[in-house]
């Protein structure tokens, strides 16, 4: 299947350059089986290449795992440690994309995301925002995306057994991205 620029009203190609300072990497996970923690990544760097087919657009990005913040000092030491990121030996999450599709009328984004030194293919699911001009004349697209990923396939197994059963973190870690970019050719 393809697509061309014309069937996505102000599709641009060329090259995107993330905006950092509108857009974030968040995550939720299960704590102690009966609540939820949230928290969030700076994001370095994130360039795609926009071809006249949408579909041949290729995505890399680079996340800060030392910028980790869920609002709790303690616990962000203890997962920018080696029991969890282990960012002194693995400063950056990495995401490259392997194809772009249309499924059931949603685009997904197929990729590698590399953590903590691990690699393992995911699909994330993206709901385009649109494409407008800023005040200062920069052409800007806004998109977000979602999965879901399995912490241990990524050598995060550090856990807790809770006395009333269960354990403190769970498995399923859903990852969400607010993206803003900027077009530069």
């Amino acid at each position: 299947m393809t697509t061309t620029a014309t069937d996505i009203p102000g599709y641009r190609p060329g090259v995107w350059e993330l905006d950092p300072a509108h857009s974030e990497v968040s995550f939720v996970v299960r704590h102690m089986m009966i609540s939820k923690v949230r928290g969030a990544f700076d994001i370095k760097r994130a360039t795609l290449t926009a071809p006249e087919n949408p579909l041949e657009a290729t995505l890399t990005a680079q996340v800060d795992a030392a910028s980790l913040t869920t609002k709790d000092a303690g616990r962000d030491e203890h997962l920018r440690s080696a029991e969890f990121f282990d960012v002194e030996n693995h400063p950056a999450i990495d995401f490259v994309s392997t194809g772009v599709r249309i499924e059931n009328g949603d685009f997904l984004v197929d990729g590698d995301l590399t953590i903590r030194g691990t690699t393992k293919p995911v699909t994330f699911d993206v709901d385009f925002g649109g494409f407008g001009s800023d005040p200062w004349g920069n052409y800007k697209a806004g998109a977000t995306a979602k999965t879901v990923i399995n912490r241990e396939e990524f050598g995060l197994t550090w856990n807790a057994a809770l006395e009333t059963g269960g354990v403190l973190v769970g498995k399923d870690v859903t990852i969400e991205l607010d993206l803003q970019g900027a077009h530069q050719a």
